[in-house]
């Protein structure tokens, strides 16, 4: 790829997630302060592996969207893209873990700083100096921030830059999901790299066979060249050039929660196009893309929270070997 200052810049949220941890003396329910964000996740594991990032979003100027810059300039995001807010509070979700690790999403947003982003507040030099511009449909729920993502994809593809979007989908955040679709449908159109989750794909396709749901995303949307389908435990698919590769999951135990497992899986992939390219991959190419980013999202789930719970490049190949020896 060629010469720019950052690997990939993301647009969207950067909030908290108060994420549950125990029970109080009394019985009550305590709830951890754990920076998140999808777009700043995947950036996050992105500098473990060694890339150039920046962000582009906003928060409020206040104690949590203070917290959250200094976080993400600890894991050393790039954040002269960061805005902030005077009037609206940083964005605050409460993530309930439910039984197997899954969790269930309350959100405190109407308003909520991140939503407030406006296509002037862009930093229009950033979005053509990336490789990889990455997005997700948090910033599509409505105005402005939807104005501004779409400026925001249209400068970068100006600039040569390859897209990179995940659906992300949280329906308590759509007006309907009806609007949820069509927005979703609109970032499929735009991106050549797309992370999608298994409900995510059903939700989009109507199809619960992987297979059948990425041949019509395929057909719908030609401009994507490497798709990738995300299942949780049981593993992921890769499909590309009209091939099929799919790795199971690691099963090593020891789950806690799954919040930024995906996020940690779209940064290795995007991590494995800035290193391999887009061009003439074969299926082995695509079988150590989807195990180390298996295995990366394995090992955040091991962990409470997402941004400080990145792991290392070496963490990743010692529990693939690890896996690999037990299987």
């Amino acid at each position: 790829m060629n010469e720019k200052t950052f690997d990939v810049a993301a647009l969207g949220e950067l909030l908290i997630d108060f994420t549950q941890n125990g029970l109080s003396e009394q019985g009550n329910p305590l709830f951890e302060a754990n920076p998140g964000g999808a777009p700043c996740n995947v950036l996050a594991m992105l500098r473990k592996l060694g890339k150039h990032c920046a962000f582009l979003g906003k928060v409020g100027a206040d104690g949590f969207g203070r917290q959250l810059a200094a976080v993400a300039a600890d894991a050393g995001i790039d954040l002269r893209g960061l805005r902030y807010d005077s009037e609206v509070h940083t964005t605050l979700a409460i993530v309930q873990t439910l039984p197997g690790g899954d969790r269930d999403f309350s959100f405190y947003r109407k308003p909520g700083a991140d939503a407030s982003l406006a296509p002037a507040d862009l930093d229009e030099a950033l979005l053509a100096d990336c490789k990889i511009f990455h997005f997700g449909s948090l910033s599509l729920t409505g105005e402005p921030c939807r104005a501004a993502t779409q400026k925001a994809v249209s400068l970068a593809k100006a600039a040569g830059v390859l897209i990179s979007f995940d659906p992300n989908l949280r329906p308590p955040l759509w007006d309907s999901l009806d609007d949820a679709k069509a927005q979703i449908a609109w970032g499929l159109a735009q991106a050549d790299v797309v992370k999608i989750a298994d409900n995510e794909l059903l939700f989009m396709t109507g199809e619960a066979d992987f297979d059948r749901g990425a041949a019509i995303l395929q057909e719908q949307y030609p401009n994507i060249r490497l798709l990738n389908v995300t299942a949780g435990a049981a593993g992921s698919h890769a499909y590309y050039g009209g091939r099929h590769v799919y790795v199971p999951g690691c099963a090593l135990g020891g789950v806690i929660e799954t919040t930024g497992a995906g996020d940690t899986f779209c940064a290795c992939a995007l991590n494995f196009v800035l290193e391999r390219g887009l061009a003439g991959l074969t299926d082995a190419d695509l079988a150590a893309m989807l195990r180390f980013a298996n295995t990366a999202a394995y090992l955040v789930t091991t962990k409470k929270g997402a941004i400080k719970a990145m792991p290392t490049p070496e963490q990743v190949e010692a529990t693939m070997a690890r896996a690999q020896k037990d299987f």
